[in-house]
């Protein structure tokens, strides 16, 4: 999967010279918490909710309120925007993309083609189109975890018996177990019998748990 996949395209922009004020308006707006900053085409910055709010009432406290307003309107999201941007292609992959951000620490990636800002990432993308699915967070059914597996051999044998019990798979992965570091396989399911299908998988000697989805 590439970042073109996952990246939110219908960016809004504002260009240096946006005031706090508005800059917090469209925010609102579009229901966002990071705009980038855009003049002439060429992408200059970042400004998020956080630096809007932290340039706001709480750090102008000796104002009154109207003085903090034309305060709002007159200062230009130039003034506190992040111009040490993270940006990737569109044809980054996924993995590369996340270990990217992972390093610079940051929640926002931004997509650059030919010079031309495209597209964005946040961590909400990440979650919802990539984590959600993998994971089937909201999906119907049951999650079994099976641990000490060995392998190959086994793994085949698990999904034989899984097959036995008509169950469809929603999703499969495997993850290191918290306590012995070793990877448990665990596979998320809808069927009809998971008693059944659990005794089954322990009579063949798995350690297997329902666990929460």
């Amino acid at each position: 999967m590439f970042i073109r996949d996952v990246m939110t395209t219908n960016v809004v922009t504002i260009p240096s010279s946006t005031s706090l004020a508005d800059a917090g308006r469209i925010m609102e707006a579009h229901r966002i918490r990071r705009l980038p900053v855009v003049d002439k085409g060429k992408l200059v910055g970042v400004v998020s909710r956080d630096a809007l709010d932290k340039a706001g009432p709480s750090k102008l406290t000796t104002f009154s309120m109207h003085e903090i307003s034309y305060l709002l309107g007159k200062i230009a999201v130039r003034d506190i925007m992040r111009t040490d941007l993270v940006t990737v292609p569109p044809e980054a992959s996924v993995e590369e993309a996340v270990a990217l951000a992972q390093s610079r620490k940051v929640g926002t990636l931004l997509v650059i083609e030919d010079g031309r800002l495209v597209g964005i990432a946040t961590t909400n993308d990440f979650f919802y189109k990539i984590a959600n699915p993998i994971l089937g967070i909201d999906r119907p059914g049951i999650r079994l975890s099976v641990h000490k597996w060995r392998g190959i051999a086994d793994l085949q044998k698990i999904l034989g018996i899984i097959d036995q019990f008509h169950a469809e798979i929603v999703t499969i992965y495997t993850m290191a177990h918290p306590d012995t570091g070793e990877n448990d396989f665990v596979a998320h399911l809808t069927i009809p019998d998971s008693a059944g299908l659990i005794e089954e998988l322990r009579r063949n000697g798995y350690d297997v748990h329902e666990r929460a989805r």
